[in-house]
């Protein structure tokens, strides 16, 4: 799929709702689950500080959930997004999300896009919770680049959220995204600097190409590349 990019009045874009939805293809999925007892303890201490003054995550702003009967708090530090997510009714964590910044891409690349990472307790797995999360920041205009690996929940959530959003597999390749299209062959995908791209609110793939300046892959004996937003 060639990106062609006019000249845009600004670098902001309402998102291309043409975009059509098409079954990704499977990444790698080999994430062992965390020990349900560390992380039940570690959920009962984040929970507490929520609520104990003076400490740095009491009165964080929140955001309602679909599911009223939750709520997120959320914090930004250094550029990352930390989101825990509350069970309002049991007076409890849920689980939390980190959108992560990448140390695989460049200064270009790095104000626009984030990776998120995702641990709940198993009594809320399969609740929307992070899908939650996740449409939050894509609402925010954050694009979201998938893990290099990947649990089995984790990939079914990326592959629903892309029927409502515009998505390709891209390559980390010398800290420039290189976008590689939809249609990737099982052998490229399973190479660990190929990952999935979510395109936040307010993006189209050409002017995410020119913000980044993501080149896009050619097939072709030589493997030659172009310039996404000029091709």
């Amino acid at each position: 799929m060639d990106l062609v990019l006019s000249p845009p009045a600004f670098a902001w874009h309402w998102p291309d709702l043409r975009a059509w939805w098409r079954r990704p293809h499977e990444l790698r999925i080999d994430v062992d689950p965390p020990a349900e007892g560390a992380l039940e303890q570690e959920l009962g201490t984040l929970h507490g500080r929520l609520y104990t003054p003076g400490d740095r995550l009491y009165g964080l702003p929140t955001e309602p959930l679909p599911d009223p009967r939750f709520v997120m708090h959320r914090r930004e530090a250094d550029g990352e997004w930390y989101v825990y997510v509350e069970d309002r009714a049991e007076r409890r964590l849920a689980g939390y999300t980190v959108l992560n910044r990448l140390i695989e891409v460049d200064r270009h690349t790095d104000p626009h896009v984030r990776a998120p990472h995702s641990r709940y307790a198993p009594a809320y797995q399969r609740r929307g919770l992070a899908t939650g999360v996740y449409g939050w920041a894509l609402g925010a205009g954050i694009c979201l680049v998938s893990g290099a690996r990947q649990s089995s929940g984790a990939h079914a959530l990326w592959r629903s959220l892309t029927r409502r959003h515009t998505w390709g597999y891209v390559d980390l390749h010398g800290k420039r995204l290189v976008y590689l299209g939809r249609d990737v062959p099982a052998p490229r995908r399973e190479a660990l600097p190929v990952r999935m791209l979510l395109l936040g609110q307010g993006w189209t793939l050409p002017a995410f190409a020119a913000a980044v300046r993501m080149v896009q892959e050619e097939q072709g004996p030589m493997g030659r590349q172009r310039d996404a937003a000029a091709a």
